[in-house]
């Protein structure tokens, strides 16, 4: 399948920008939607719960008033994250929100919007992408009518998989002909183009946009990203009894023995407590993808995308040029 026509003539690029917990703001996400790439945040980002209308409001007026100024710009539509836990109270308040607000797009993690919820997106138009780490999960939340799938495949921050994302597109799309996201590691145009070349419809950067001037998160976690390579992550479940990428620095500073982890407990959940106070996971311990050894400086988010669309149009030519006959 190609790109939806939902998004047809909107896209400078086949980029979705992932939800980051904390760093996907109102302001990321406006500028990567201007800049021709869906935006996207977690619901739970905008807090407390009632702001979500404001969030999903304002991000819709500073789009259309963009799209005023430049009539012919390729502006993409955005996108919502709702994560279906039982640890996440407020997600069915939120899904109420997203829908009733008409969300084009809707991600969900953990667990698929029931097919009522899929049917009543899909009457105004929007879609429903979900988050798979395995093909047991991908199998369900086919079943259940989701329009596309995102392959969370090895090396993506933050809660992610250990799969080989040539195994999952395979086999994913031998039984899915919806739209198919690849995530994982990706931080250069050359990677987009070589998840396309894969199978992939469209790419899902997160990482890539952590240490942008945009994002939201502390300054801290910007430079840790700026600092760190692949080497530098570390694949645990010990915070929240599923796996992720973290980077290997902050749970050093958190106290934590790289060589002797604990296994995922109550302990370990959410945040452990040191003799300096509370250390909390994502803010203080932090997430990143092994991408992260592409990032160098933190720049504003039209210039990665820029640089994104240099890289992806260079790499284009040089594979048509150099494609083995």
């Amino acid at each position: 399948m190609a790109i939806p026509p939902q998004f047809k003539d909107k896209l400078r690029l086949p980029i979705i920008g992932a939800p980051l917990f904390i760093a996907s703001g109102k302001d990321m996400v406006v500028e990567q939607c201007v800049n021709g790439i869906i935006g996207t945040f977690p619901a739970v980002n905008a807090r407390p719960q009632e702001t979500l209308v404001d969030w999903i409001a304002e991000i819709r007026e500073r789009l259309a008033a963009a799209q005023a100024r430049n009539p012919s710009a390729r502006i993409a539509p955005f996108g919502i994250n709702q994560v279906m836990s039982p640890l996440n109270d407020r997600w069915e308040a939120d899904l109420v929100t997203i829908v009733r607000e008409k969300a084009p797009l809707i991600i969900s993690s953990l667990r698929a919007p029931p097919p009522e919820i899929i049917s009543e997106v899909h009457s105004y138009g929007g879609l429903v992408f979900h988050d798979v780490t395995t093909i047991r999960h991908a199998r369900k939340a086919a079943s259940m009518g989701v329009d596309g799938l995102i392959l969370v495949a090895a090396g993506a921050g933050g809660q992610g998989g250990d799969r080989s994302p040539f195994a999952l597109i395979n086999e994913v799309r031998a039984f899915f002909d919806g739209v198919i996201i690849l995530s994982g590691a990706m931080s250069t145009g050359r990677d987009v183009l070589a998840a396309q070349a894969m199978g992939a419809d469209l790419a899902y950067l997160g990482t890539r946009f952590l240490a942008s001037q945009e994002a939201a998160c502390a300054p801290e976690h910007k430079q840790d990203v700026i600092d760190s390579a692949a080497d530098d992550i570390i694949y645990t479940n010990i915070f929240t009894g599923i796996y992720g990428n973290y980077i290997k620095g902050t749970l050093v500073k958190a106290g934590l023995d790289l060589d002797n982890l604990p296994k995922y407990s109550e302990a370990t959940a959410k945040y452990r407590r040191g003799a300096d106070g509370e250390v909390k996971i994502w803010r203080d311990i932090r997430g990143a993808g092994h991408g992260c050894g592409s990032i160098h400086e933190s720049e504003p988010v039209s210039v990665i995308i820029d640089r994104l669309e240099a890289e992806y149009r260079v790499a284009s030519r040089a594979l048509q040029a150099d494609v083995f006959a």
